[in-house]
């Protein structure tokens, strides 16, 4: 009964999405394009009995990249198909794979809205031989539609915040069915396994294998051309980044930075929005407040990758470029977290060895944060004291050089989920 009507709901709200998909696309036009494929409606290219790999948006395909090359390594006759539901996040998928998705290897779709004869369309088409879920993107006919088909369901790198946990724990009539439905949940953590167990799944079906964003490789052209961006503002010039901001966190890191600019008159504020749809927002943001801007796809159009010494904040409207921008900096600052979101990925900094500074808002990434504060390689702060600690920060560079050795010393020491991970994969196939 409780799925009858999560069925009825979600029917009502389609006219309501698609407009709401529509009215987004005015910023970003992928939300008016490839409906089709919301609608199970396409042509599968793949072979079956292959993989489906769901990645939701930009976060979570970032992530999944090591696992999706050690399972293409261990098993090269099988297709993967990889889903996301955001244009941002099919975006990444069609920027990492862009040779795969060429020869076949990979396929790209959409995830068909969480309807039952849409996804038992949609798995019928696919055929896979596993399903695998990063993170906590669970709906309940996509794993009902799998159960009925005999296809395995891994959630893979699953995290589950104490919200989260709650949230799930208030409609246990939907909720439990649907974890009872997954074969196997990959926990980043023993207190994520924990509230998963508590919500009902066998303990037996649970594994703590570490998250595999600690299994970062940092390629020596994001490193190369980070460093050489930093050698062009001035090795001397201070730089700050902040990474993935949403709205309310630009203005109050600009605030901050004005705030900073009477002790560091040349700092660089280096701003990359989240969504590409708020890169305009975000520059007329600083314009607002009479700050000098270059914007790095303009800079890019003119060849010429260098603000001048009167640059003040360099907007990163570009995508796929975190990893050389987060090389450039002395201070990286990890968006989403000065608003309640949860906040976004500081291991790529770590990974980089940079210092990094986080808000109070952590849920996404709570034991790593906390293992990053622990280990003195991350510093957390409230946006009321947002400025006291990165004027510490500028102000002492060996403080930031040990912070970013602590960080990096904890993502080599806590890599190895990738590889575990792929030999749960492939024991599900062999089974």
């Amino acid at each position: 009964m409780a799925r009858f009507f999560y069925n009825l709901v979600f029917t009502l709200a389609i006219p309501i999405i698609l407009l709401r998909m529509w009215l987004r696309g005015g910023s970003n036009p992928g939300y008016r394009q490839r409906w089709t494929e919301r609608f199970a409606m396409f042509t599968f290219n793949g072979k079956a009995n292959g993989l489906l790999i769901h990645s939701v948006s930009v976060g979570e395909t970032l992530a999944a990249e090591p696992l999706v090359r050690s399972l293409q390594a261990a098993h090269p006759d099988l297709t993967l198909t990889i889903t996301t539901t955001t244009p941002t996040g099919s975006d990444q998928v069609l920027r990492l794979y862009a040779g795969d998705l060429a020869a076949g290897r990979i396929v790209h779709l959409y995830l068909p809205y969480d309807l039952p004869w849409l996804m038992n369309r949609f798995i019928k088409k696919i055929q896979p031989s596993i399903c695998i879920i990063m993170e906590t993107e669970l709906w309940p006919n996509i794993i009902r539609s799998c159960n009925k088909q005999q296809v395995p369901v891994i959630l893979a790198n699953a995290r589950l915040s104490e919200k989260s946990a709650k949230g799930y724990a208030k409609f246990p009539k939907l909720t439990r069915p649907m974890l009872q439905g997954l074969d196997l949940v990959a926990a980043q953590h023993r207190n994520d396994a924990e509230r998963f167990i508590a919500l009902g799944i066998d303990d037996r079906k649970v594994d703590v294998t570490g998250s595999i964003k600690f299994d970062i490789s940092v390629p020596k052209q994001a490193l190369a051309e980070g460093q050489a961006l930093k050698v062009q503002w001035g090795e001397s010039r201070p730089v700050m980044v902040l990474a993935s901001s949403h709205e309310g966190e630009d203005d109050l890191i600009l605030a901050s930075y004005q705030q900073l600019l009477a002790d560091f008159p040349d700092l660089l504020l280096t701003i990359v929005p989240r969504h590409p749809e708020r890169f305009d927002e975000v520059a007329a943001l600083v314009l607002d407040r009479r700050l000098n801007l270059v914007r790095r796809s303009e800079s890019l159009e003119k060849g010429n990758l260098q603000p001048s010494a009167m640059t003040q904040v360099y907007l990163a409207d570009t995508m796929g470029e975190m990893l050389l921008l987060l090389a450039s900096a002395d201070v990286a600052i990890i968006g989403g977290s000065f608003i309640e979101h949860g906040g976004h990925n500081p291991l790529e900094a770590c990974a980089l060895s940079k210092a990094v500074v986080m808000g109070m808002s952590d849920y996404n990434f709570a034991a790593i944060a906390q293992q990053l504060i622990n280990q003195g390689a991350m510093q957390q702060t409230s946006g009321e004291q947002l400025t006291t600690c990165l004027r510490q920060l500028l102000e002492r560079p060996e403080l930031r050089m040990d912070m970013g050795t602590q960080g990096q010393r904890v993502v080599a020491d806590n890599q190895g989920a990738v590889a575990r991970l792929t030999t749960l994969v492939t024991e599900q196939l062999y089974r």
